[in-house]
């Protein structure tokens, strides 16, 4: 007859594919996931389970009240260096890892939803990835958050808005740029590098129009000479550090029904960032000040 502790170990086992899963979309880092997984199964083989009608759901809960655990922790570890302390890029990273190793291994959500998930508070992102990517009900996340179901629904729904807009009337591909597009607003902002390389295209360049080239200040702010269409930045690497820490006032806009970028100013706009992208890489990045085309930009309904 198995005993009880091999047949939880046996279950356990057999459910560690899709825990997995949850744990690596939730926290977004393998090496952190695994702790996770680790975690899990001490607290399961610790508690009791005879009135467990639902082991799976039961297991999902416990991964999922442990990854929470985790985020608020991280966040934590964020909040106590100042904004321009290189140290919060790596906050969340496990010993021996980088920012360019946890961006790189976002798994089959991609980089760019991985970036923006990390833009949620961590009820919101648990709550998000658990019913928009696992289907598990309201009622269960609300146990897990510690709220209501109906605070639930809205943390998720919150999240949803936040990470990719209402993407009812949005093909795929139009869907896949305006995360790509947001998410590199997200890593400019918080200046993380190693998330805006791998949302780059090795051969990725930067150009400005005519208009921003003559712009003033611009040759000092982009760290040297700006020549109307021709590259002021070449490569992934020379592209993820020129934006770094800036972009901070760019807001989502749409241009001809492409996903953009927009800064404005005291309510007027300035310049326009437009995105060519192929497949889930960003291929180039133009900046444009001219009139005509600022007049066809919108700010996005989808903010």
């Amino acid at each position: 007859m198995i005993q009880r502790d091999e047949w939880l170990a046996q279950r356990f086992e057999a459910a560690r594919p899709r825990l997995q899963r949850v744990a690596l979309r939730i926290l977004g880092s393998p090496a952190e996931s695994e702790d996770a997984l680790q975690e899990s199964w001490l607290r399961a083989s610790r508690a009791s389970t005879e009135n467990v009608a639902n082991l799976d759901g039961w297991l999902t809960t416990l991964v999922a009240r442990v990854c929470l655990d985790a985020l608020q922790r991280r966040k934590s570890r964020r909040e106590e260096f100042t904004p321009q302390d290189p140290r919060r890029e790596i906050a969340s990273s496990a010993p021996g890892e980088h920012p360019e190793y946890e961006a790189l291994h976002a798994d089959a959500i991609g980089v760019a939803l991985g970036v923006l998930l990390d833009t949620l508070a961590p009820a919101e992102r648990v709550a998000f990835v658990l019913h928009d990517m696992f289907d598990v009900p309201f009622d269960d996340i609300a146990a897990i958050v510690g709220k209501s179901t109906e605070a639930a629904r809205q943390l998720a729904s919150r999240a949803r808005r936040r990470v990719r807009g209402a993407a009812v009337d949005r093909d795929a591909a139009t869907q896949q740029k305006d995360e790509l597009v947001r998410a590199f607003f997200a890593a400019s902002r918080a200046g993380n590098f190693g998330a805006l390389l791998a949302l780059l295209d090795p051969s990725v360049t930067a150009r400005a129009d005519a208009v921003v080239a003559a712009m003033p200040g611009t040759a000092a702010y982009w760290g040297g000479a700006v020549e109307s269409g021709l590259p002021f930045a070449r490569g992934a690497d020379a592209v993820a550090k020129l934006f770094a820490g800036r972009a901070r006032a760019a807001l989502p806009a749409v241009l001809d029904g492409e996903p953009a970028g927009l800064w404005i100013h005291e309510g007027v706009k300035l310049v326009l960032f437009r995105f060519t992208t192929a497949g889930d890489r960003i291929t180039a990045i133009e900046l444009i000040g001219d009139p005509a085309t600022l007049e066809r930009s919108q700010r996005s309904q989808h903010e």
